[in-house]
């Protein structure tokens, strides 16, 4: 079964540029889901304030990935929606153990750093 998900993981990052950009769907709450939606940009808001943004790493490796969107966070994230709800988060997110993915999120597109 591990086979098939790392073979799955696989051809969507492959084929990530022919696949429709990444939306942003609002949760309330104060924790991400359990299965996060591999397309998807998760922002969990509790009482109207922005907390969070989650997602599952782009690389395939299946880590769930939680930028603090709150004023007070240290590292914190942005992030914006375009007209069409498309989301960008900045600065770019680099994770530095496991996987070691560093990308940008840009219009809901992944554009990895080299």
């Amino acid at each position: 079964m591990d086979m098939l998900r790392g073979l799955w993981r696989r051809l969507v990052l492959k084929f990530d540029d022919v696949l429709p950009p990444r939306r942003l769907v609002v949760i309330k709450g104060d924790s991400l889901p359990q299965k996060m939606p591999i397309r998807s940009v998760i922002l969990m808001q509790e009482s109207r304030e922005d907390w969070s943004v989650g997602l599952q790493c782009p690389c395939g490796c299946g880590r769930t990935i939680e930028l603090l969107v709150i004023d007070e966070a240290n590292p914190r994230w942005d992030y914006n929606v375009d007209a069409k709800g498309h989301p960008s988060v900045h600065p770019s997110v680099w994770l530095k153990n496991g996987c070691k993915s560093h990308f940008w999120l840009k219009k809901g597109r992944i554009q990895w750093c080299r």
